[in-house]
Formats: structure tokens, C-alpha cells, sequence
């Protein structure tokens, strides 16, 4: 499927702090990365942007390049529950600059949480 089907998407406070509490932490310039591996046969992202990182119109353009971003590279995210923060600093990333800062980090969370 194309789309971001809710059954691919945190929704729930208790979802997001089960990750946040028990998944692995990885770190790019301008996003944290919170991998927890699951049973699940889906893997299921979450997309968080503070008001620090600008108002409501940045942190929703964020959030929407981290998702297309999620729907062109669903290779590099493996049966997990992922929830991805985006740090001060994301509001200047293009979808360009969202690519290269997420895909090495999630090359790297590959090869540990496998």
C-alpha cells in the first residue's frame, strides 16, 4: 500500500512510552530515533515535533516530510515500532535533508536490534 494506514502509526500515549522507555536510542543532527523490536507483523512509526522545534505549520511540515520519507524508504525500517523525534534545528530540513539524516542512522539501528 502507498498510503500511512493507521495500522502503521503510533497512536497511543501507552504505544509511544513503551518505545520510549524500553527501545533503543540512536541520534542524527537533527531527529532521536527510538527503535523498540516487536512481534507485530507491521512495523509502526510515530512522529513527534515539540513546540521548540517552531510553530504549529513547521512542526506539521515536519512531521510530513518524516512521513513521505517513511513511504519511499520502508526498506530501511524492519519489524519494529519506531518513534521519531525531531530535535531544534529540523525546521530548516528539506525532504532532502530529511533523507540524509535519517538513512544512516536507520542503517545503523538495522544491524543492532535485528
Amino acid at each position: 500500500m502507498i498510503g500511512f494506514p493507521k495500522t502503521e502509526r503510533l497512536r497511543k500515549r501507552p504505544d509511544f512510552l513503551a518505545v520510549s522507555h524500553q527501545g533503543h536510542k540512536y541520534h542524527s543532527v537533527n531527529f532521536i530515533i527510538l527503535v523498540l523490536p516487536s512481534d507485530r507483523p507491521v512495523t509502526r512509526i510515530g512522529i513527534t515535533a515539540s513546540r521548540k522545534v517552531g510553530n504549529a505549520v513547521v512542526r506539521n511540515r515536519i512531521r510530513r516530510l518524516v512521513r513521505e520519507f517513511y513511504r519511499q524508504h520502508k526498506g530501511l525500517f524492519h519489524q519494529a515500532d519506531y518513534s521519531i523525534i525531531a530535535k531544534k534545528g529540523a525546521e530548516r530540513l528539506d525532504y532532502q535533508g530529511v533523507c540524509h539524516d535519517l538513512t544512516p542512522v536507520l542503517r545503523r539501528s538495522l544491524g543492532k536490534t535485528c
